[in-house]
C-alpha cells in the first residue's frame, strides 16, 4: 500500500528486493529476453507525510541493486521501467517517459535500462502515446510496447486492445526510425471488454490487435520507402543545415555574444519565418494509413 523500492519501511524495501531477486532468477531459467518493473505503486497520497527526495534516492538504490543482480546471475535480458501516471497512487514517480528518463539520467542507469512505454498509461499521463515512444527513441531509451489502450473520456487503465490503424502506422514509424528493438518488442497487456462474454470474442481481440499493428508496420515502412513526410520535416529545419549560422549552433561553436551580434546585423526572422504546414504534413502521412 506504501510501495515497495519506496516504501517508508526498511522491511518492505527487504522484502520486495527478495521478491524481484527470485522473479530475475526464474526469468533467467526460462530464457526470458526482459524484465519489467511496474512502479504503479511507487508514489504517494499525501507530501504532509512523505520525504520525496528520501523516497526517490530509494527508488534508485533498488534499480542499482537488480542491475547488479541481473550481473551476478548472467542474465543478459534488458531491463525495463514501466511508466504509470496515478492509479492506484496519487501520484508515481515514473509518471510519463519523462519522469522515468529523469531518474535513469540522474542515477547513471541510462545504459542499464530500457522504457517500456504502455499507450494506455499515456493516455493517462495526458500524453499520446506517440508522443510517448517518440521521446523514449529520441533518448534512446525505447524498449518495448505494451499494445494496449485506453479510453479518452475514462479515467482509468481500461486496457483496451488497440485497434486504431492510424496510432498504429505513427507507433511504428517511430520503430522503424530507430531500427527496431535490438531486445524486446511488442506485447498485449490487454482485457475484452465487460460485455464481451464469447469465448471467441478473446480470439477477435488478439487478431484485431495483431492486424492493427501489421498494418501500421506495412503503412509506416511504405511511408518511409517514399520520404515525403522525412523531406518535409527536414525543409522545415533547413537553415539549420544550408547556413553558417545553423551549423555553428547545432555544432555548438558559437556564444550569445555571437548570436546577439548576428541578430544585430541581419533583419527580424519573423518577416522570413516559414508556415509550419501541419495541414499539409496531416494529409501526407493520412495517405498512409
Amino acid at each position: 500500500m506504501h510501495g515497495a523500492a519506496t516504501s517508508p519501511d526498511a522491511g518492505v524495501f527487504a522484502f520486495a528486493a527478495a521478491q524481484v531477486k527470485k522473479a530475475m532468477e526464474a526469468t533467467l531459467a526460462l530464457g526470458g529476453q526482459g524484465f519489467v518493473f511496474w512502479g504503479g505503486r511507487e508514489g504517494y497520497q499525501s507530501l504532509r507525510n512523505t520525504d520525496m527526495a528520501q523516497e526517490m534516492n530509494h527508488q534508485a538504490t533498488f534499480m542499482s541493486l537488480a542491475v547488479d543482480h541481473k550481473k551476478e546471475i548472467g542474465f543478459d535480458g534488458v531491463l525495463l521501467v514501466e511508466p504509470k501516471p496515478q492509479e492506484p497512487t496519487k501520484h508515481q514517480y515514473d509518471w510519463d517517459v519523462a519522469t522515468s528518463a529523469l531518474t535513469l539520467y540522474r542515477h547513471g542507469l541510462q545504459e542499464e535500462y530500457k522504457i517500456n512505454v504502455e499507450c494506455n498509461h499515456a493516455t493517462l499521463s495526458g500524453h499520446t502515446c506517440e508522443h510517448e515512444v517518440e521521446l523514449a527513441s529520441s533518448l534512446g531509451l525505447w524498449g518495448n510496447l505494451d499494445v494496449n489502450v485506453g479510453d479518452a473520456q475514462t479515467g482509468w487503465d481500461t486496457d483496451q486492445f488497440h485497434m486504431d490503424p492510424k496510432e498504429a502506422a505513427a507507433l511504428m514509424r517511430v520503430l522503424l526510425r530507430q531500427g527496431g528493438f535490438p531486445q524486446g518488442g511488442l506485447n498485449f497487456d490487454a482485457k475484452l471488454r465487460r460485455e464481451s462474454t464469447d469465448v471467441l470474442d478473446i480470439f477477435y481481440a488478439h487478431i484485431g490487435g495483431m492486424d492493427t499493428m501489421a498494418r501500421g508496420l506495412l503503412a509506416a515502412a511504405e511511408a518511409l520507402a517514399d520520404g515525403r513526410l522525412e523531406a518535409f520535416v527536414a525543409e522545415r529545419y533547413r537553415t539549420f543545415a544550408a547556413t553558417e549560422l545553423g551549423r555553428a549552433i547545432e555544432e555548438r561553436r558559437t556564444s550569445f555574444a555571437a548570436l546577439e551580434a548576428h541578430a544585430l546585423r541581419s533583419p527580424d526572422p519573423v518577416h522570413s519565418l516559414a508556415s509550419g504546414q501541419q495541414e499539409k504534413a496531416e494529409i501526407i502521412a493520412a495517405q498512409y494509413q
